[in-house]
């Protein structure tokens, strides 16, 4: 049980690196402009039109970071910082997030898997920590209960794995246009790379935490079957 402990350690520390880079260096990008002036909305739309793709609309949203592609209505959404700015950082999320619009007019089958999940796990999220809890409790008298509850916490980890390959692609789809298309040059495209790697490690980082928490759950319900 030591070694769970120091993983979850380890993981909070490296996690705490990862977002604390993340901020500073999306603030730096964010003072570097573009050379064309672009803005968030504008590269975003670009790169869907360059895409042959014309019914998803670019909006803006409140909050920070909070940029994100939603395929059910399929709208662009950039927070407020991304949307109106002309930043290399702007121009790497809007691009990112139109990646994943490409990946959905592909039918790109990590992002299709993903999509599957979303409601099994908004269904099974309200509850699993009720019922593993009361696993824990009733593991002597019902032992099959904790393990009903890490088999639903299992897809939230499934979940957090599938992501990984869907977030990738979606970055090396902006990289590759950004440069193309000349949103980007040798002055500061290796700053919206960088931008956009670190933003993929936070997802590297909760995947892990997933597994790990996983890990925990199974472990307390071999020990608990055991005494």
């Amino acid at each position: 049980m030591a070694t769970i402990w120091i993983l979850f350690i380890a993981i909070a520390i490296a996690g705490w690196i990862v977002q604390g880079t993340l901020q500073s260096r999306f603030k730096k990008y964010s003072r570097i402009p573009l050379r064309n002036g672009m803005t968030g909305k504008e590269v975003a739309e670009k790169m869907l039109h360059e895409n042959g793709i014309h019914d998803v609309q670019v909006i803006s949203v409140r909050g920070k970071l909070t940029d994100h592609y939603n395929p059910l209505n399929k709208t662009i959404n950039l927070s407020e910082p991304v949307y109106g700015s002309h930043s290399v950082a702007a121009a790497a999320v809007a691009a990112h997030e139109t990646g994943h619009a490409i990946q959905h007019a592909v039918g790109y089958a990590p992002l299709k898997m993903r999509s599957a999940l979303v409601p099994v796990i908004s269904s099974t999220s309200k509850w699993v920590m009720w019922v593993i809890l009361a696993g824990i409790i009733m593991i002597q008298t019902f032992p099959m209960l904790i393990w009903f509850g890490i088999a639903m916490f299992a897809l939230t980890t499934l979940f957090s794995f599938v992501t990984l390959p869907v977030e990738k692609n979606a970055t090396n789809r902006a990289i590759r246009w950004l440069s193309s298309a000349g949103i980007t040059d040798v002055s500061n495209h290796n700053q919206a790379v960088d931008a956009l790697r670190w933003a993929g490690y936070t997802y590297v980082i909760a995947a892990l935490s997933s597994l790990a928490t996983l890990l925990y759950y199974v472990m307390i319900a071999m020990s608990g079957s055991r005494r």
